[in-house]
This record gives structure tokens, C-alpha cells and sequence, in this order.
């Protein structure tokens, strides 16, 4: 009997994606969850900011996972979108409104939060599918009861986030 493929499967089906952190146990599990669902992806990863920049200035991704702690984050995030790379923002000790308001302006396409790794593919599919602002405010809404509980409710009043 054939194996039914998942609608993640087919959004990640041939996708090239690098993921950065300097946890390479973090990009292990990245890898498992997103190679698990669609083992067709082609899945780069880099523990440091250096190789990070040379794979971003060489080679061409679909999305780019990034850690913002460790491997500099944000300057990775402006190089990326410079190249039109798709861009989710990972993290867990940057995890504040002020983070993922900057996030936001320098475009990245979601801000994900390392407790929500095993959610990771569904996240992807949201950024490979949506425009800009639309897959932001569908991440974000997913994300906002985990992030009233982070930040305390009425925490988006104090960005300038168009949620």
C-alpha cells in the first residue's frame, strides 16, 4: 500500500532550506522534524555566523531558518533578505517583544519561538505559502496565546506590530 503524502510534504517537496544555530543538537532535531515529513528537501545547516554568510552569499534557499543568539542573527537576517531568501526567525533567549518587532521590520517571515520546534514544518508551510503580511499574522496568531503568556497580556500594544 502507498504511503499517503501529507499537504507538508508537498510544500516542502523539493525545497532547499539552511538552518543556523550553534546548538547543533538544536539543527539535528530541525533536521529530523523537517526531513522526517519531505525527505526530498535539500537541508544545509551552519553553526557558525562565518559559514552562515558564505552559504548565504553562494547558494540560493527557498527558506532560511535562523537563530538570533550565537551566530548573529540579525545581521544573517539582513543578508538573507537582501538575497529575496524567505526568512524564519528561531530563538529561545531573544524571546521578547522587542525582538520579534525587529524581526518583523527587517522582514523576516516568522518568528518562532525553540519551544515550538516539534511545529517547525507547519510553520515552514505558512512561509512557503503565505505573502509577506498575511503568513506573519497567521504565525503570529498561532503564536499569540504562547506569547501573552511569555510577554503578559497587552505586550503587542507596546510595538508598533500591525497585529
Amino acid at each position: 500500500m502507498e504511503k499517503v503524502k501529507s499537504m507538508a510534504e508537498f510544500i516542502l517537496n523539493g525545497k532547499k532550506i539552511l538552518a543556523v544555530d550553534d546548538e547543533p543538537d538544536i539543527l539535528q532535531v530541525l533536521e529530523e522534524e523537517i526531513l522526517g515529513v519531505c525527505p526530498d528537501c535539500k537541508f544545509d545547516k551552519a553553526t557558525t555566523y562565518g559559514a552562515a554568510e558564505k552559504m548565504l552569499q553562494t547558494q540560493t534557499y527557498d527558506v532560511v531558518i535562523l537563530d538570533i543568539m550565537g551566530v548573529r542573527g540579525f545581521d544573517l537576517l539582513a543578508l538573507a533578505v537582501s538575497r529575496d531568501f524567505k526568512v524564519v526567525m528561531f530563538t529561545a533567549h531573544a524571546l521578547n517583544p522587542q525582538a520579534l518587532e525587529r524581526a518583523f521590520k527587517m522582514n523576516a517571515r516568522a518568528y518562532i519561538p525553540k519551544e515550538k520546534l516539534g511545529e517547525i514544518v507547519s510553520y515552514l508551510e505558512a512561509v512557503l505559502t503565505n505573502d509577506y503580511l498575511p503568513g506573519w499574522l497567521f504565525v503570529v496568531g498561532k503564536l499569540m496565546d504562547f506569547f501573552n503568556k511569555k510577554f503578559g497580556l497587552g505586550w503587542e500594544k507596546k510595538t508598533a506590530l500591525p497585529l
